[in-house]
Formats: C-alpha cells, sequence, structure tokens
C-alpha cells in the first residue's frame, strides 16, 4: 500500500456575518469569535442589545460544518489538533480578506472578543497579522501554548486585555484557569485583568454590555 498525504492551493469562500450598520456615528466595532458548535449569524444575538447606532459587530464563520447531535443542528469548527498550522493560516487569509472588505476606520473603538474555542483563533489572528485593538477580551478559553509575550508587544499599552469565565465552567476547573491566568499575566503583564463571574461555560450578556456603558 503506497499511501501519500498530498496538499493543494486553491480558491475557497466563505460567509461572515453582521449586526447594524457601520456609519459616521458608529463608536465601536467589534470582531467577535465564536466557540465551537455555533454559527455566526446566531451568535450575533448576545449582541443585540447592544446601542445599534454605537455599535457595529463582525462576526467571522468558523469554516468546518457539522451535524449536532440529536436534534442535527447544524455547528461549525474553527481547528483541531490536526493540520492546525495550515488550518490557522486558511483562517488568516479569510479575516484579511473580511477587513479589506469592512474598512474599519482607525478613529472607532475596536474591540476582539472571542469566546470559548474563539479565543485562540482570535490571539492567534492578532498575533499573526500585529493588529490594533484598543480592547481583547478571552471569554472561556484556552490561550494558545504557543503564543509568548513578544508577540504582543506590538499592541499599545493602553490596550486593555480582560479574561472573564464562569465560577462553575465545567471545562474550565480551577487549576485550568489559574494556568491561563498565569499565561495572561505572561503575555501582557498590568494590562490583563482576570473577571470571574457566577455561572456556567455560557456567554455572559451582562459583561458585554458593561464593556460599553
Amino acid at each position: 500500500m503506497n499511501s501519500q498525504e498530498k496538499e493543494i492551493t486553491y480558491k475557497n469562500t466563505n460567509s461572515y456575518s453582521t449586526l447594524n450598520t457601520l456609519t459616521v456615528q458608529t463608536k465601536n466595532v467589534w470582531l467577535v469569535c465564536h466557540g465551537m458548535g455555533y454559527l455566526s449569524r446566531y451568535f450575533l444575538r448576545y449582541f443585540k442589545n447592544l446601542n445599534p447606532d454605537e455599535n457595529y459587530i463582525i462576526a467571522p464563520q468558523a469554516p468546518s460544518k457539522f451535524y449536532i447531535q440529536p436534534k442535527m443542528h447544524v455547528g461549525a469548527n474553527w481547528l483541531t489538533r490536526d493540520d492546525t498550522e495550515t488550518g490557522m493560516q486558511n483562517i488568516l487569509h479569510y479575516f484579511d480578506a473580511i477587513f479589506e472588505v469592512e474598512n474599519i476606520p482607525t478613529s472607532a473603538n475596536f474591540i476582539v472578543f472571542g469566546y470559548s474555542q474563539g479565543v485562540s483563533v482570535a490571539m492567534r489572528y492578532l498575533a499573526k497579522r500585529n493588529r490594533q485593538c484598543n480592547e481583547l477580551v478571552l471569554h472561556s478559553g484556552g490561550i494558545p501554548k504557543e503564543l509568548k509575550a513578544i508577540d504582543f508587544a506590538y499592541l499599545s499599552e493602553t490596550t486593555k486585555v480582560k479574561l472573564i469565565y464562569g465560577t462553575k465552567d465545567e471545562y474550565l476547573d480551577e487549576d485550568r484557569i489559574a494556568l491561563e491566568s498565569k499565561k495572561a499575566a505572561e503575555l501582557f503583564g498590568k494590562r490583563s485583568e482576570v473577571i470571574p463571574f457566577e455561572g456556567k461555560h455560557v456567554v455572559n450578556v451582562d459583561f458585554i454590555m458593561s464593556l460599553v456603558e
């Protein structure tokens, strides 16, 4: 048996979702990366209570879709441990295309928000592309092990980094939270803040609202 694994490059198409309209009145532009099992258009529901005149939300769509048992809902996944580097390269090009089309004004307050699996994708994109943001929110997810402080040295000293998690999160026990908090401090120093809330592995809508109050 002469089995070989080969690699090709080809043009791909993917969707993404937005909420509200980008205008001269827009104060905050959000890049929000959903967790595993979500679709971008449904993930936007967590941001629907934000002032629509002041907030414009961009939700990229994870490329790999699958059926979720038992009701066969469709969900999506960003990356797996198999061929992670190639998968991330594809995501980088996809995000680049979104930013080129959206043309976000530099005057806007730019918030990068990752939830669960979306944390690793958001962080890797910032690290690889050196894109400035005013605020980075790491919600209930893991920080990629390969990232170092030098990867984020380009960020402004005023950039705020917030690590938020539920105290009853079924995927993040106390030891894991301690590890992630330590890693955040190593990467971002005094710019990082750990914010626990009482709850499970769910999106904290109240916290989202508090970011722009």
